[in-house]
């Protein structure tokens, strides 16, 4: 099982310029590797899609790839010593991103989906860096050692579990301060909890005047996290506008604002552990829709569901399922609320109307609980089906 934890560090001032440091010498080879992968992708393109019987064709150059970049990392540190200052894996990390960036663009991810042209990272727009490999005695008690960097506090709010080991570690500056993620690792955690029980499941309606209501007629009211620190965000950011472009002064109410966003952020990140902790210590399936968030998020109820975060609080719950070999499933959203949940008969309904009321059985209930009655059916039956599926195979 991989799970990350993350402290807050408390470098001193050296400490803090060396971090600075490192992360702008790694945003300038960031942009020079990306530079190259750019320069190949245009030298070896044609725009043209037919050609003459006879043409001139220019010679192909080898394509740029992680392992040919990583051995330009050796000339580049006697060409520019200061780069000596950076750890080999931190510095080798930086390929591992432009690698991952570059074929996102061409090649797409593991499920085809092609992202867009990766940008050049700007001023201070580069917050992280690994070491792709770390001593477990090199964090201890309170403290915990980074090369290069040296020894450096740390607020250990909660401690490793025993048995886990640490495999990466990342530094990461953010807006109130720097932070450490620690990759921790135990493969003896069982993937599937041994008291699984499989009719202890519930089937979940995510919303925005409620958070969600669940099947069992239980329900959390949508905090809106943003819409509540509206004026404070508007009364920061009105200072930022009034600052002189390129002053001292922007900078440190542009620092002040994103303090402001990054409250609201882990304000409602919080919530959403707290929620999801709450229905796995309840159920043990836990059923969701399979939302298209993205689409959702492009309407005039955009403001609305990003405060809401519902892709965060999703992916939130299903990986503390798997860390607790329990289940989350996600089906099919379409007509679950227009489908009566007790006898199947369709009511067709707008978005406006919040009462379900079946004109053949006469069930009158909320539509948001009909819905999440729905959503536990499908889960259920999907869960049969795959077990009767897994004992026929065995």
């Amino acid at each position: 099982m991989r799970i990350s934890y993350q402290y807050k560090l408390k470098p001193n001032k050296e400490q803090c310029e060396i971090i600075d440091n490192t992360l702008n010498m790694l945003r300038h080879q960031y942009n020079y590797q990306l530079a190259q992968r750019f320069d190949w992708y245009e030298q070896n393109r044609c725009s043209l899609d037919r050609c003459p019987l006879i043409c001139y064709l220019p010679e192909l150059k080898d394509r740029p790839n992680k392992a040919s970049q990583e051995k330009s990392l050796v000339q580049l540190k006697k060409d520019r010593p200061w780069y000596k200052k950076v750890h080999s894996q931190v510095l080798q990390s930086v390929c591992d991103k432009v690698d991952q960036a570059f074929d996102r663009w061409l090649k797409g991810d593991r499920n085809g989906k092609k992202s867009g042209r990766p940008r050049f990272k700007g001023v201070r727009q580069y917050k992280t860096f690994t070491y792709k490999q770390f001593k477990q005695h090199h964090f201890v008690d309170n403290k915990i050692t980074l090369s290069k960097i040296g020894e450096v506090k740390v607020i250990v709010h909660r401690p490793i579990p025993k048995g886990f080991v640490i495999k990466t570690v990342s530094v990461t500056k953010k807006a109130n301060g720097y932070y450490v993620t620690l990759s921790l690792d135990n493969k003896e955690v069982p993937t599937i909890k041994p008291d699984f029980d499989t009719n202890n499941i519930v089937g979940i309606d995510v919303g925005l005047i409620d958070f969600y209501v669940a099947s069992d007629n239980t329900r959390i009211a949508a905090p809106k996290h943003l819409r509540k620190a509206e004026h404070k965000l508007k009364s920061v950011q009105r200072k930022v506008s009034h600052r002189q472009k390129a002053s001292h002064r922007r900078l440190k109410a542009i620092k002040k604002l994103g303090v402001q966003h990054k409250k609201v952020a882990d304000t409602r990140k919080d919530f959403h552990f707290k929620t999801a902790n709450k229905l796995l210590n309840k159920y043990d399936v836990v059923v969701v829709e399979k939302l298209n968030i993205k689409g959702l998020a492009k309407t005039r109820l955009a403001k609305s569901i990003n405060d809401a975060g519902w892709g965060q609080f999703i992916s939130i719950l299903t990986n503390k399922a798997e860390n607790a070999g329990l289940k989350v499933i996600a089906v099919n959203p379409n007509g679950t609320s227009q489908i009566c949940s007790n006898c199947g008969h369709t009511v067709k309904k707008s978005l406006s109307v919040r009462m379900h009321h079946c004109p053949v059985c006469h069930t009158h209930i909320c539509r948001d609980l009909n819905a999440a009655i729905n959503i536990k059916n499908r889960g259920a039956h999907g869960l049969k089906a795959q077990f009767m599926s897994s004992k026929t195979s065995h």
